[in-house]
């Protein structure tokens, strides 16, 4: 019923092949979401501190995770293409290679986050006075454990995305991040709290649950392979250093990576506005928001890894226009799915609030109110980002994602966070409302340069074998 072949989705019913692909994945983001989730509400549960200090290390473990972005993202595209292009040896090679770039890659930024660790966290807390001990302790703790994990956390994303969503066996990654999930659930408790014959490690016992939960969904992921799952789709004689699956992979996952490394690097300063405008409180509020945002990320980013390979299977096999058509279709599914959550989040902000972090109070509980409150605005618009950039990446055309965040984050929502805080004295609500301004205006360009670029033919020119007619130039610019 769930599975989908590689004739489908390059012959078959577009929307069927679209969500057949992607309800496995949604099911996937929700257990990534809920695996993020699980440590907020632990660590809500032992002081508002350590949930400040999850959120105080998000932009350096966005940051560290840009290696998986690229891995993951590149492997997945460049295998899909091969797959829909009858390539299947060549996809077994990138596949392969994938796997050792997110590896090798990922201990060199590990073990470069881990060195930084302390000092770069005391450096930010240091910009607001009053004793911030707490804070950093925590703060330290979860992510020098996080980016000793890294290359794991790294090879786990690549395996399932590059590997079995790109085959288009997206139950294969449900099933990963299932066990991981069931782990990650069990062990948080045992491990921040010390619970039996665990040692009490607070914050770090959060992120050491999240790379042994990471660890399992490996071990069930290889096991799978080596069962020979999707006819061996990695096998002993792929295991070869392929320098041109490697460049294919840098030049699609490249810009990707550095269109999150780009979002990172500018959340880390609007990070900092949130503790300068509203301190310990601000950031226990900022964080709460981003963790139940992430609820709303599931429909988009599940649409958006079925999509990609959706477009990117159609386009190897030459089918430019059915490419084209699956974007605007994962846009509409998308940001009506997500128009439904924002209503939800909208009419219910202080149960949301209090359910995630039951020690907020005052200062801490009304601000997460209303983070949550102006944040549901803009949630239509994160559906249609999602997707269209799926449509960009799958063609190729990674740049242009890149490119509309360096846009989204440096050009609206950073310019109107510092001067909330620093000039006009706002506060951090300037910050929140700089979050959905920043969305809806980002859904809005690129929707209007996805329609100009599909009208200038850009699907049939990534098209592996465009046979496709003028009169296929005019149906896609209709």
């Amino acid at each position: 019923m769930l599975d989908v072949s590689s004739e489908e989705i390059t012959e078959g019913n577009l929307l069927r092949s679209l969500l057949v692909l992607a309800v496995p994945l949604l099911a996937q983001n929700v257990v990534l979401v809920v695996q993020q989730i699980v440590d907020v509400v632990f660590l809500g549960r032992l002081s508002p501190e350590a949930v400040a200090a999850v959120g105080f290390t998000a932009p350096l473990v966005g940051l560290a995770l840009v290696i998986s972005f690229v891995a993951f993202v590149g492997t997945q595209v460049v295998v899909s293409r091969r797959v829909g292009g009858d390539d299947e040896s060549g996809a077994r090679r990138a596949l392969a290679n994938g796997l050792g770039l997110s590896l090798l890659v990922g201990a060199v930024v590990g073990l470069a986050g881990f060195l930084a660790a302390r000092p770069l966290l005391e450096l930010f807390t240091s910009l607001r006075p009053g004793n911030q001990a707490g804070l950093l302790d925590f703060a330290v703790q979860y992510f020098s454990v996080y980016a000793l994990g890294l290359p794991l956390l790294a090879f786990t994303d690549t395996l399932e995305n590059g590997g079995f969503v790109a085959w288009g066996d997206s139950r294969a990654s449900l099933y990963l991040n299932l066990v991981a999930l069931g782990t990650n659930v069990i062990l948080d408790p045992l491990l921040i709290f010390g619970i039996g014959p665990f040692p009490r490690l607070t914050a770090a016992g959060a992120a050491l649950a999240t790379v042994l939960g990471s660890a399992a969904g490996a071990v069930v992921g290889l096991t799978f392979v080596a069962r020979g799952r999707n006819d061996g789709m990695l096998r002993r004689a792929a295991a070869t250093v392929d320098p041109e699956a490697i460049r294919d992979i840098v030049s699609v996952g490249g810009p990707v990576g550095a269109q999150q490394g780009t979002r990172q690097l500018i959340r880390l300063p609007i990070y900092l506005l949130v503790f300068l405008g509203g301190g310990a409180a601000g950031l226990a509020a900022y964080t709460v928001g981003a963790r139940v945002a992430t609820i709303a990320f599931v429909p988009p980013q599940g649409l958006q890894q079925a999509a990609q390979s959706v477009i990117g299977q159609n386009l190897g096999a030459g089918n430019a226009s059915r490419a084209r058509r699956t974007t605007w279709l994962a846009v509409a599914v998308a940001a009506g799915a997500l128009t439904v959550i924002g209503v939800a989040q909208w009419l219910i902000p202080g149960v949301i609030a209090t359910a995630f972090a039951p020690t907020l109070s005052g200062e801490g509980l009304a601000l997460t109110v209303q983070y949550l409150t102006i944040l549901a605005y803009g949630y239509p618009a994160l559906g249609a980002i999602y997707t269209f950039e799926a449509g960009f990446n799958a063609a190729d055309r990674s740049r242009v994602s890149f490119v509309s965040t360096l846009l989204q984050y440096g050009g609206v929502r950073l310019p109107i966070a510092a001067a909330g805080v620093l000039y006009l004295a706002v506060g951090v609500t300037a910050v929140f409302w700089a979050v959905t301004i920043s969305n809806i205006g980002a859904a809005l360009w690129l929707a209007a340069y996805y329609r100009y670029s599909v009208h200038g033919g850009m699907m049939r020119h990534a098209a592996a074998d465009p046979t496709e007619t003028e009169e296929s130039d005019v149906a896609e610019a209709a």
